[in-house]
């Protein structure tokens, strides 16, 4: 009997304990140490004063969206009323804050992205050790953590982005006349999304990326169905074409197939053209419109399609050396962490001094190093990559095979194939960018890797055999461990020269 088989069937309610466990600890790491850093980190030099002119009635242009700094400032002025947390205060926004006012809403709203990809998880099968799985993945990415800790937009970006994968999978799940409601909703989170960045349009890429490619198949099943009846296809002439049918292998390997009859990627043709366009088309846009109207009533000038000529303008014109900065990254390097992005860095002589100092210590001089590297767990990136080249050798063997466009689609297809169109749309969009861009660009496209890593670990930890089983267990340790080994440059905790050097394991790294 399996790991997963025996928690399931005991009475000790081990998904909630997880669940709860993995939430209090991102509670925890996202919150302890907030107001450190008593300066404005990063692109908090733009995201926190714009929050901040908000508040005072400044006017002000910006070259992205507007919704990212409407919740900061939000955050800011509750922040401000609030009884603690007023022990760091500057006042570089433009008004006199603490630090902790414009960071901790980030902290909380990043809290909840591993629940989110969990939700994500558990509706593509059922499986509630996946969701878990998925979940611990998305709490142990230093990444996440670095983005969440700070006035920062990606956050918000990627929660919405996949707030409407969730509600587009809870819509496939409902039965056809009461799917409408999950269908608005999801429209409404991608146009949010794409009201943080316009980069948050890959999320709603990659659901026409499936929705499309659910539709292909089923064309060309039916054409292959009407030259001749395939063996297959004739021993279950009780399941539809679109049914995502296990394989005798995959009985074997996933135990719980109660849990996959109801996957929600069996219903993706059920959706016809006017529900992506009204959904899916119409939705984001109208949401998109309306989220500019309080920008719009405090800057009134430049106007809304103006803004939007002005924001594509600004974005074109910025270069993509190392000139422009020092930390620039190609899309193609992103899946490899090839170059992180230090979002503060700073040197002292005892960890009793404050930090940031002015004037900073002479370079070579300072005996404690101060490091905030927005850099992803280097482990679970890494082999979140491979599952995505597993995944893709998946797809083009059973393609060969005849899967999906001869006979229908399995759940173990259904899923990779899912999985990796998520990952393509919200990467390969960055190939025709010709700014400068950062390895953050690819957060949205890291959640759905990390979702395929953990989904492969799951399915190794319900294998009968028991080399599968520790495959998986291993991969958890070591991306755990790894956390553990990183987490002093995402808290940007003092170290050592030495112990800091240690772990920047690449001079492209530093």
């Amino acid at each position: 009997m399996s790991l997963p088989k025996k928690l399931l069937n005991s009475s000790i309610p081990w998904f909630s304990i997880g669940i709860t466990t993995i939430f209090c600890c991102s509670i925890i790491l996202r919150f302890w140490g907030l107001g450190r850093f008593n300066d404005l980190v990063f692109d908090e030099v733009y995201y926190a004063k714009f929050s901040n002119n908000y508040l005072i009635g400044k006017q002000f242009f910006n070259a992205h969206p507007p919704l990212s700094q409407y919740i900061i400032a939000i955050g800011m002025w509750i922040g401000s009323h609030l009884p603690f947390g007023q022990d760091t205060v500057n006042g570089l926004t433009g008004s006199l804050r603490s630090t902790w006012s414009y960071r901790w809403l980030n902290a909380l709203t990043g809290s909840f992205i591993p629940l989110v990809v969990a939700a994500v998880a558990y509706q593509l099968n059922h499986r509630r050790s996946y969701a878990l799985i998925a979940a611990l993945f998305a709490a142990a990415d230093g990444l996440f953590l670095v983005e969440s800790r700070y006035a920062l937009n990606n956050v918000y970006l990627v929660i919405l982005g996949l707030l409407g994968q969730l509600f587009f999978l809870l819509a496939l799940n409902q039965q056809a006349g009461k799917r409408w409601m999950m269908l608005i909703l999801s429209g409404i989170f991608f146009g949010a999304s794409a009201t943080i960045k316009w980069n948050g349009l890959w999320f709603l890429l990659g659901l026409y990326l499936v929705w499309a490619t659910a539709w292909v198949l089923r064309s060309l099943r039916k054409r292959v169905a009407s030259q001749s009846r395939n063996n297959y296809i004739s021993a279950r002439p009780q399941l539809s074409q679109t049914l995502l049918v296990p394989t005798p292998e995959e009985q074997q390997r996933l135990p719980s197939l109660s849990s996959l009859r109801n996957n929600p990627l069996a219903n993706l043709t059920q959706l016809n053209l006017w529900h992506i366009v009204l959904s899916f088309g119409i939705i984001p846009l109208l949401t998109y419109r309306l989220l500019w109207i309080p920008h719009l009533i405090m800057n009134p000038s430049p106007g809304f399609w103006e803004a939007q000529v002005k924001i594509l303008s600004f974005h074109e014109k910025i270069g993509s050396s190392s000139e422009v900065h020092p930390y620039c990254s190609k899309w193609y390097t992103f899946p490899w962490m090839w170059r992180p992005v230090a979002y503060f860095y700073d040197t002292a002589l005892n960890t009793t001094e404050p930090v940031p100092l002015h004037p900073p210590l002479p370079r070579g001089v300072g005996q404690v190093v101060y490091d905030v590297h927005a850099m992803g767990n280097p482990c679970l990136w890494w082999l979140s990559t491979a599952a995505i080249i597993v995944l893709l050798l998946l797809l083009v063997q059973r393609f060969l095979e005849g899967v999906g466009w001869k006979i229908p689609l399995t759940p173990y297809t259904g899923i990779a194939l899912y999985l990796f169109l998520n990952w393509l749309a919200n990467l390969l969009p960055w190939m025709r960018v010709t700014r400068c861009t950062f390895l953050y660009h690819y957060m949205g496209a890291s959640v759905f890797s990390g979702l395929a890593l953990a989904w492969l670990v799951d399915c190794w930890l319900s294998s009968q055999l028991s080399q599968h089983k520790s495959a998986g267990a291993t991969v958890i340790l070591v991306i755990l461990l790894a956390f553990v080994f990183w987490l002093p440059i995402y808290l940007g905790l003092p170290l050592s020269p030495e112990t800091y050097q240690l772990r920047m394991w690449f001079r492209s790294w530093v």
